[in-house]
């Protein structure tokens, strides 16, 4: 099992995003399982023929998401799926707390969260 990750210059998404999403996608698909160490930044970057701050932003993204998670000097690993869970309903509980005190009720939190998602799933 390996990191297979591929870099498409005339792609739409940045390069930054190309390996995060990537990586995203093979840890969610099991390809990556938990405790599979990645590359090293520099290293990765090399492989990939890409700049060390690209990769670096596409783990520090991917960091914030829960997907991976770096234990200092040994090195950058998948972390386990429920810190995503953790994370996204962390997330959710914030955007309640604060739709309440703009003065949301349910029905219009609800429809503003569901455009939201239709934007960032592209439907």
């Amino acid at each position: 099992m390996s990191l297979r990750i591929t870099i498409d210059l005339d792609a739409a998404s940045a390069p930054y995003e190309q390996v995060r999403a990537q990586i995203a996608e093979e840890a969610r698909a099991g390809l990556l399982p938990v405790n599979y160490k990645l590359p090293t930044v520099r290293g990765l970057a090399e492989q990939l023929g890409l700049a060390a701050n690209t990769v670096a932003k596409a783990y520090r993204a991917l960091e914030a998401d829960g997907v991976i998670e770096t234990r200092g000097r040994h090195g950058t690993y998948i972390a386990a799926g429920d810190a995503q869970a953790r994370e996204v309903a962390a997330a959710a509980t914030a955007y309640a707390e604060r739709a309440r005190r703009l003065g949301l009720d349910r029905e219009a939190a609800r429809a503003a969260m569901e455009e939201a998602l239709r934007a960032a799933y592209g439907e």
